[in-house]
């Protein structure tokens, strides 16, 4: 939508203006980005984004709630409290975004 508001109706256009920036893109990148639902990206990429748009991160970026565990949710539960806490892994890692 921000690149909408821009003007930039195609991904195409885009991909070439990030180009341009100094970002390059392979095909299949851009159309993960342009469809809302990029794999990965980095913390350059994301400035030189947004030095294209001219806008920030958070015109961008949506926060989404990470689901609890289901022992977190049982735990919440019996408390009478509805929280959203970050699932882990063994390891200690949290997970990867579903």
């Amino acid at each position: 939508m921000v690149a909408a508001t821009r003007d930039i109706w195609k991904a195409s256009e885009l991909r070439q203006l990030l180009a341009e920036a100094g970002l390059v893109i392979s095909q299949g990148k851009m159309h993960n980005l342009w469809a809302g639902q990029p794999n990965s990206f980095r913390g350059e990429d994301l400035d030189i984004i947004c030095d294209v748009l001219g806008c920030t991160p958070n015109d961008l970026l949506t926060p989404e709630p990470i689901a609890a565990t289901p022992a977190e949710q049982q735990s919440a539960a019996a408390a009478g409290t509805a929280r959203i806490v970050p699932s882990r892994t063994p390891r200690g890692r949290s997970r990867p975004p579903a």
